[in-house]
């Protein structure tokens, strides 16, 4: 299981929200790729950046910073998110370096979208799904739908999806620990490999993920626990590999 620090952009700073609400940011640095290179030096096998204002937008607002990043880390996978919505969008990040794009308000929009997405681009192509109270949300979780989760992740069983990123906005940047029912409970409802996101505070929450990992969970994404120092990222993807190597995984 991968432990992935998260890199969320905002007016080209490297912020974190709290349950998404973009007037509720700390900023924790002026230089995202600085911000990478910390987290390369820790271990970080992949990085999760978040376009906030692309998000808004519904167009990529701070891909010159994605794109430094990663032409800086060639070798190292990228998967970002935030105001793709388009197939030119998916093939301008691709072409500079970014492994995946992650598809969230088109995808539950327009579903047919991700197909399309998949088939021009195969294995670079994740969907976001973030869940309030079960419910899932768009357009930078500022409108919430009557669409379950689950059944929004079940359309994408078929279109070749990389993997989901499951959100709960009720714990995003909150430092609550994860709500490890929901994860699960998407995780085998449907085939697709679910990184957890939203929550993590500390080891003992990555702990609780790895205990499920079995039930379909490939990763989790961290963000405010790794900068405020309550999760060390090093010494949780540490755990983790030990934990799996034990298990036989």
């Amino acid at each position: 299981m991968l432990i992935i620090p998260a890199i969320d952009l905002k007016d080209g700073k490297c912020v974190r929200l709290r349950q998404g609400l973009m007037d509720d940011a700390t900023v924790f640095s002026n230089d995202p790729v600085a911000m990478a290179d910390q987290w390369v030096e820790q271990g970080a096998r992949r990085l999760h950046l978040v376009d906030l204002n692309g998000a808004f937008e519904g167009e990529p607002v701070n891909a010159g910073v994605v794109e430094a990043i990663a032409k800086k880390y060639p070798n190292l996978p990228i998967q970002i998110g935030g105001g793709i919505r388009l197939m030119d969008t998916i093939e301008t990040y691709l072409n500079a370096g970014v492994t995946y794009v992650i598809i969230g308000t088109k995808a539950v929009k327009q579903p047919s979208f991700v197909k399309i997405a998949c088939n021009a681009f195969p294995g670079h192509i994740i969907v976001g799904i973030d869940a309030k109270n079960g419910l899932v949300a768009t357009d930078g979780w500022a409108e919430v739908s009557e669409m379950q989760a689950v059944d929004c992740a079940q359309q994408f069983e078929d279109d070749g999806v990389s993997s989901i990123v499951y959100t709960d906005i009720a714990r995003d940047g909150m430092m609550q620990g994860v709500n490890i029912e929901a994860t699960v409970h998407l995780a085998r409802s449907i085939n697709i490999p679910v990184i957890a996101s939203g929550g993590v505070t500390n080891i003992d929450d990555v702990k609780k993920l790895l205990a499920v990992a079995d039930q379909g969970i490939a990763g989790a994404i961290t963000g405010r626990a790794i900068y405020e120092g309550t999760l060390d990222l090093r010494e949780a993807q540490k755990y983790a590999d030990q934990f799996l190597a034990g298990k036989g995984a």
